[in-house]
């Protein structure tokens, strides 16, 4: 997942910087949510992988 967060940040960079700024701006909101997302998960695996064994 962080690996298409960083997909859409480097196509948001590209159509930036070529001016399609509708584009960018879309690419740029999609990578920030898979982000949040990313994080969020990563912080619940590591919650649940220090519980003590049943």
């Amino acid at each position: 997942m962080l690996h298409y967060a960083i997909v859409f940040l480097v196509v948001a960079l590209i159509a930036g910087f070529l001016g399609f700024v509708g584009i960018a701006g879309l690419a740029a909101e999609i990578a920030k949510i898979l982000f949040v997302l990313f994080l969020i998960l990563f912080i619940i695996t590591l919650v649940i992988g220090r519980r003590p064994p049943v």
